[in-house]
């Protein structure tokens, strides 16, 4: 083991061993966990309330994990279906960088269209763009008065 860490260049590491940096990984890794758990949880109902807002038949679908906050924005977008086919275009190398702008740019429309559907001004979409911010607009969207 000591010749490995002399090999990269590591040396004593600080006195821990490799059992201190799984441990170190591993708490890392619960936390990013229960972070992510709690994200998702916010922003499942954020749409939720939001899709209840816009009238949508099943605002159930925003706990999806992954694409269920994009459902609900394009059904309250009330636009057309094939943006989605730029889904299949990120899985093909060099086209996947393309599709991936072009997916992110309708997601913005849908979200202005969204935004305008419960009343809220559609520039806010522009906002959902910065990380922080993300969450307090969808928060703001999702549970203020009308």
């Amino acid at each position: 083991m000591i010749f490995l860490q002399e090999l990269a260049g590591m040396g004593d590491l600080g006195g821990m061993g490799p059992e201190a940096l799984i441990a170190a990984f591993a708490a890392y890794a619960a936390i990013a966990s229960i972070i992510g758990l709690i994200l998702w949880i916010y922003m499942s109902l954020a749409y939720m309330a939001i899709g209840k807002k816009a009238g949508l038949s099943m605002p159930g679908l925003a706990w999806i994990p992954g694409i269920g906050p994009l459902i609900i924005t394009f059904q309250a977008a009330k636009m057309h279906w094939w943006p989605w086919l730029l889904l299949i275009g990120m899985v093909i190398p060099f086209v996947n960088v393309i599709a991936n702008i072009a997916f992110t740019v309708y997601v913005v429309i849908w979200s202005w269209k969204m935004f305008e559907a419960i009343n809220k001004p559609g520039w806010w979409a522009i906002l959902l763009l910065i990380p922080v911010l993300n969450l307090i607009m969808i928060g703001i969207a999702a549970w203020s008065k009308n």
